[in-house]
């Protein structure tokens, strides 16, 4: 008996995995755009200036126009709290880190940096030694800035925006929660890493071209520090006593400019004349800083953002990007931004930090998860309905389970387009804020 006509032009459904490979596939060509594209400053500026901004309002407008037709949008207002929260905590992270970064390199004084040399790094030592050996096309290659911060944070930018067209699991917010948090939390181990003990610079000369800081050490370092850093016989006698002995020297009374409730930070970050009446156009300035700071957050950053692809998606684009991390930080090396220790320190911590903050939000299907604890705990009605041939039982208790795998949808049309429209545009101005502040390193 031959099938129906119409069963036979009826093309079966796509499975979701074809889907999402193609899916996979798309988003790894426009990330490899958008790099490629912004790398053309270096080659062709002019042209760079033409296809940036097409290249960035055609992806805008595809999210724009993909938004109304997302089917996750209750999730994702779930999922707004903990953004927004992790938001808030990542910010106040990166004030705490931008204070500390301003008074490790304000509090021993200038003439510190200028008379303190760089500590041997064998990481340094083996980049010059291949310099001697490898092709000049190789070495060429190695030196290239072919990625820097501001690529990292697109690249997650773009990873969480895809879940609008179903390429990573939702919420996009979800996933953009644990970025930030765990984002926060590294940034918060790293500030009190390299506030315990401080390092001189891989430069020595960045201080100087950067700061305006007083000669001297401050009070603090006089104290407890400066008259011991030379003299072995002096480190001996405060390890025996356990007591600092050598008087604090008088200097000229420092800059106190009028910060108002602010004003404890005067002492922290040792403003001059030069610098300002504003302590937050003071931060600003600190940037990166002029000492060593462990770890590297620059590698912090691009290690975060290969283990969200590599979760989220997988794939040829996740073995790139793993490619241009171990690429950036053999160039923080090169480059005598950090230590090799930092390049090395920042790749564990930010796989084991991404892998601890699981709980936030993860590519284990949650929903199957819950079908399968609501099948476990029917199984013994199961059993009895379907020993008494109770078909009516049957269905009943299997539409339980199925309802145990769906999201609860408590939120109206209005209420879901209204938060879909505010969100979209929110985090586009936040990628435009993030992106243009980072994009000098």
């Amino acid at each position: 008996m031959s099938r129906p006509k119409a069963d036979r032009r009826t093309p079966p459904p796509r499975p979701a995995a074809s889907r999402r490979s193609l899916a996979v596939g798309g988003l790894g060509l426009a990330a490899a755009a958008c790099v490629g594209v912004d790398y053309l400053s270096h080659l062709y500026p002019s042209l760079r200036g033409r296809l940036q901004p097409a290249l960035w309002a055609t992806l805008a407008l595809a999210t724009a126009a993909r938004a109304p037709f997302y089917r996750r949008w209750d999730a994702e207002i779930r999922a707004a709290p903990q953004f927004l929260a992790a938001l808030i905590f990542m910010l106040a992270t990166l004030l705490c880190e931008a204070i500390s970064v301003r008074f490790v390199s304000t509090v021993l004084g200038l003439q510190w940096h200028r008379s303190t040399a760089p500590l041997p790094d064998t990481g340094q030592w083996l980049l010059l030694a291949l310099n001697e050996r490898l092709p000049q096309t190789v070495i060429g290659l190695l030196r290239v800035r072919i990625i820097n911060l501001h690529h990292y944070l697109m690249l997650f930018i773009m990873l969480g925006f895809s879940a609008l067209f179903d390429c990573i699991k939702g919420p996009g917010l979800g996933i953009a929660a644990r970025y930030m948090f765990t984002m926060a939390v590294g940034r918060f181990l790293r500030t009190i890493t390299f506030v315990a003990t401080i390092l001189p610079s891989a430069r020595p000369w960045c201080a100087e071209v950067r700061y305006r800081i007083p000669d001297h050490p401050h009070a603090w370092a006089q104290k407890y520090y400066a008259p011991y850093a030379s003299d072995p016989r002096a480190i001996r006698r405060v390890i025996m006593s356990d007591m600092p002995y050598a008087s604090v020297k008088d200097y000229t009374v420092e800059y106190r400019p009028e910060w108002g409730l602010m004003s404890f930070l005067i002492d922290i970050l040792r403003p001059t004349a030069g610098d300002g009446s504003s302590w937050y156009h003071l931060l600003k300035k600190a940037s990166g800083g002029c000492n060593d700071l462990m770890y590297s957050g620059h590698m912090f950053v691009a290690v975060l953002t290969a283990m969200a692809w590599t979760e989220a998606y997988g794939g040829w684009i996740s073995v790139v990007i793993w490619f241009l991390v171990l690429h950036s930080a053999q160039r923080e090396i090169r480059e005598r931004h950090h230590y090799s220790v930092d390049c090395i320190v920042a790749i564990y911590v930010g796989i084991l930090l991404w892998r601890m903050t699981r709980f936030i939000w993860s590519t284990r299907d949650s929903d199957r998860a819950r079908r399968l604890a609501k099948l476990d705990e029917l199984q013994n009605k199961l059993f009895r309905a379907a020993k008494d041939s109770d078909m009516d039982e049957i269905k009943g208790l299997l539409k339980e389970v199925e309802l145990a795998g769906e999201a609860k949808k408590a939120f109206s049309q209005r209420v879901i387009l209204s938060f879909a429209a505010s969100m979209v545009i929110f985090i586009l101005l936040v990628v435009l804020l993030t992106l243009t502040l980072t994009r000098d390193g």
